[in-house]
Order: C-alpha cells, then structure tokens, then sequence
C-alpha cells in the first residue's frame, strides 16, 4: 500500500479513501435514478393543441430557383414513379410542360411546349400526376409562376425530370 501511496502522492488515510468512495458511489447512484414526477394537481391541464401541418413555401425569387422545388414536391409524391439511375439512350417519351402555379400553389393551367404526342397516354398520366400534386410549394416572393420543366419518360412508365436527372447514357 505504502508502494502505491508514494505513486499516487497520497497519503493512507482510511478515512479519507472511504469518504472518496462513499461520494463516488453517490454520484454514480444518482446519475442513475429517475427523476422526480411532476407534482400532481387536483385540475387537469389541457393539451396544447397541434397545428394542422403548414402546406411548404417556396423562397424562391424566380422561375428558374422554383423549378428545383416543384420538381422534388413531385418527386416527394411519386417516389414509386422514379426512375433510379442513369437514363438508358432511347426514352418511350420526352415532353416539356408549362405549370402555371398560383400564390397558393394550386395549378391554374397546364401548356405543352413539346407534347409527346405519339404517347398520348404519357400525356395524360403526367398531366394527372400534376394536378394530382397541388398544391405545390407556394411562392412568396412571386404573386404567380410558371414551373417548366423536361419529362424524361422510361418505357417502364417510370420518369425523371430534368431538374433531377440523374443523367442519360
């Protein structure tokens, strides 16, 4: 013990190592209670009430900035729709819509500026996918936008968008 008193630097003193321990003991015991309930009260008190889920904003300050927002609300939505991966060479479809989104977010109308037209069912299920997706991110820095963007349409009936594309062989 001696030994081991000249290593440490401490004298044998048993009171001293048994007090060391004894707060030591306390201290692991006490990080390892529980902490005291709540003290109880004779009236019940209401639970705060939960806010209905906001719809998203968008912060963007131009078309171009909203197209990035828009595309991953749909994406959000149609996770199963995706296409994984790189593009092979030869797509089923390509088409380029115009969204015109609202204060709000909800589509006012839809435009092709390059229809598909020889897959008029691609056409069809884009547009009801996007209908379907408002509202949209509500822009706060535009009374209105148009959300353009390039459908990218596997024969699988899965697609990416240009904004999103993770490339084409």
């Amino acid at each position: 013990m001696r030994a081991l008193n000249r290593l440490s630097g401490l004298t044998w003193m048993p009171g001293a190592w048994a007090g060391a321990l004894a707060l030591a003991v306390l201290a692991v015991l006490q990080g390892c209670s529980t902490p005291p309930a709540p003290p109880s009260s004779s009236q019940a008190v209401p639970a705060p009430a939960v806010a209905a889920p906001s719809a998203a904003v968008s912060l963007a300050r131009n078309p171009k900035d909203y197209r990035r927002d828009a595309a991953s609300h749909l994406y959000a939505l149609q996770p199963g729709k995706i296409y994984k991966g790189r593009l092979p060479p030869m797509l089923y479809a390509v088409g380029v819509l115009n969204v015109d989104i609202d204060r709000r977010g909800q589509v006012q109308a839809v435009h092709w500026q390059r229809a598909p037209k020889h897959a008029p069912e691609v056409m069809a299920e884009i547009e009801k996918m996007v209908r379907a997706a408002a509202p949209y991110p509500a822009p706060q820095h535009m009374a209105k936008v148009t959300y353009t963007d390039v459908w990218l349409w596997h024969k699988s009936g899965q697609f990416q968008l240009d904004t999103l594309t993770e490339g084409q062989d």
